[in-house]
């Protein structure tokens, strides 16, 4: 399984980007596909996951209303739009992929077996 995650960049407090995740190496049916993040200095946090078959998502509480995670099975990438940016959002955004995680389980790291390397998001006051 390789994950490649892009579309990070500079932006500016309350604007948007869209972070892509490029899938291959399985038909991922089965797989739990989540975006982490990890600012500086802090702790990898779960923002956001969808099942790869079915589309069920799940939402960090605080993210849930300004992220949106959806999925393009036919050109195997997963996607996290991301709305009205604070600067406390700024963090390097990992996507990961998990096999067979229970949706109680989704926010943990450590159920995800596959990461991608990761794009940095920064997010100017």
């Amino acid at each position: 399984v390789q994950l490649q995650a892009s579309g990070g960049g500079l932006v500016q407090a309350g604007g948007s980007l869209r972070l892509s995740c490029v899938a291959s190496g399985t038909t991922f049916n089965g797989y739990v596909m989540g975006w982490f993040r990890q600012a500086p200095g802090k702790e990898r946090e779960f923002v956001a996951a969808i099942r790869w078959s079915g589309g069920n998502t799940r939402y960090r509480d605080s993210s849930e209303a300004r992220f949106t995670i959806s999925k393009n099975s036919f050109k195997s990438t997963v996607y996290l739009q991301m709305n009205s940016l604070k600067p406390e959002d700024t963090a390097v955004y990992y996507c990961a992929a998990g096999y067979d995680v229970i949706y109680s389980w989704w926010h943990d790291s450590n159920k995800y077996t596959n990461w991608g390397q990761g794009t940095l998001v920064t997010v100017s006051s």
